[in-house]
């Protein structure tokens, strides 16, 4: 898997979403494609997503829907992708809150230019704002502190955590209840830590599962979904 940003392509040419994906892909980036906005908040909620590029015309909801719903609760970089010659619907969509637009047809170098110049503006924006995050997480007997690094249970000891440790369980944490398979989990975390797993992610869970489960070998709070990958059981509260 490339450590590169990881790009959303949302479009429902599926010729279009290869084209792009290849050219993604080719450049050293990581490229999820889908065909609507469904898929798009599956996407969103499974994985760590450095930028979408948004088509303006989808069935369903359309571009300038799901760019609004977007902003509504994250700041992720949009670009949007119209093929309409009306310089009305760009104007909206920057409005929303998209950050760029390439009007369609497009050459892969140009939009590979333009997504490296948001991702550089957009760094330089999160290099200023420090956004305020869930500091502590509560699950079955564990109080998971972000901000020191500690995981405390409810006799008062704290134990310790590796990096790789620490990037797994907030993945999971962040992510209840929900099924996630092995390459999502490591999507998830190499956000936090490109180099922070080894490469066998089951190597991982084994690690964090005899630290935080009170019968490893019959885990409760980390459990295997078989052909799925895993599901952190227990309900989350956040502070």
């Amino acid at each position: 898997m490339s450590a590169g940003p990881h790009i959303l392509v949302v479009d429902d040419h599926r010729e279009i979403r290869d084209l792009v994906s290849r050219a993604l892909v080719k450049d050293g980036f990581r490229a999820t494609a889908v065909g609507d906005g469904k898929a798009m908040r599956r996407a969103l909620a499974d994985s760590n997503i450095d930028l979408i590029l948004l088509d303006l015309m989808l069935p369903g909801e359309d571009g300038l829907s799901l760019c609004r719903a977007i902003r509504i609760e994250s700041d992720i970089p949009i670009i949007m992708l119209t093929a309409k010659g009306d310089e009305i619907d760009r104007v909206v969509g920057l409005e929303l809150g998209a950050d760029d637009y390439v009007p369609k047809p497009f050459g892969s170098r140009e939009l590979i230019a333009r997504i490296r110049a948001v991702l550089r503006r957009n760094a330089g924006r999160a290099a200023g704002h420090v956004e305020a995050k869930t500091k502590r997480y509560y699950f079955d007997r564990w109080t998971f502190d972000v901000d020191r690094r500690e995981l405390v249970g409810d006799d008062a000891i704290a134990t310790s955590l590796s990096t790789g440790e620490f990037d797994l369980l907030l993945a999971l944490v962040e992510h209840p209840q929900r099924t996630l398979n092995r390459d999502q989990l490591l999507d998830l975390a190499r956000g936090r830590a490109a180099n922070a797993f080894d490469r066998s992610m089951d190597t991982q869970v084994s690690r964090l599962r005899r630290k935080i489960e009170r019968d490893p070998a019959n885990p409760e709070i980390i459990k295997t979904v078989w052909g799925g990958g895993y599901i952190f059981a227990p309900e989350v509260r956040r502070e």
